[in-house]
């Protein structure tokens, strides 16, 4: 049996790979139906998405440099890159879990998978922010 979870996942998936070749001509400017609402909401995810992806590298290399900088300081000051990727894997779980929260809202209903994606684009959104910090403050 599939959670519930994960029926809304298929769900969201089959939309969206249902609707594809749809996708590209629909103004998401002027969305009139809840398909192509939805439909542009994962864009919006998916564009947010990508942003986070290259911050993320970004942050990565910068954290890199940290550790190098104090390497021969000792073991004790080392541990940026490791730091930063346990935050990001904390970080998604918590935005996986409070976007399927989001959902219910409409749980069920046409309108759920346009909530969590608008949810997910919105805390990408901000984590893509926070880790420009990480190697902007180094610049």
């Amino acid at each position: 049996m599939i959670s519930n979870r994960f029926s809304g996942v298929f769900l969201a998936a089959f939309l969206a790979s249902a609707s594809l070749c749809a996708a590209e001509d629909i103004d998401c400017e002027n969305a009139q139906t809840q398909m192509d609402m939805n439909i542009c909401a994962d864009k919006d995810y998916q564009q947010a998405d990508k942003a986070l992806n290259v911050a993320y590298k970004k942050a990565v290399a910068a954290a890199r440099e940290m550790d190098d900088n104090v390497k021969d300081m000792g073991e004790a000051y080392v541990g940026a890159v490791d730091a930063l990727k346990r935050a990001q894997r904390a970080w998604i779980g918590y935005r996986d879990g409070q976007c399927e929260f989001a959902g219910f809202e409409a749980r069920g209903g046409s309108m759920e998978p346009m909530l969590v994606s608008g949810c997910l684009a919105d805390l990408t959104r901000k984590r893509t922010d926070e880790l420009k910090a990480v190697y902007e403050q180094q610049n």
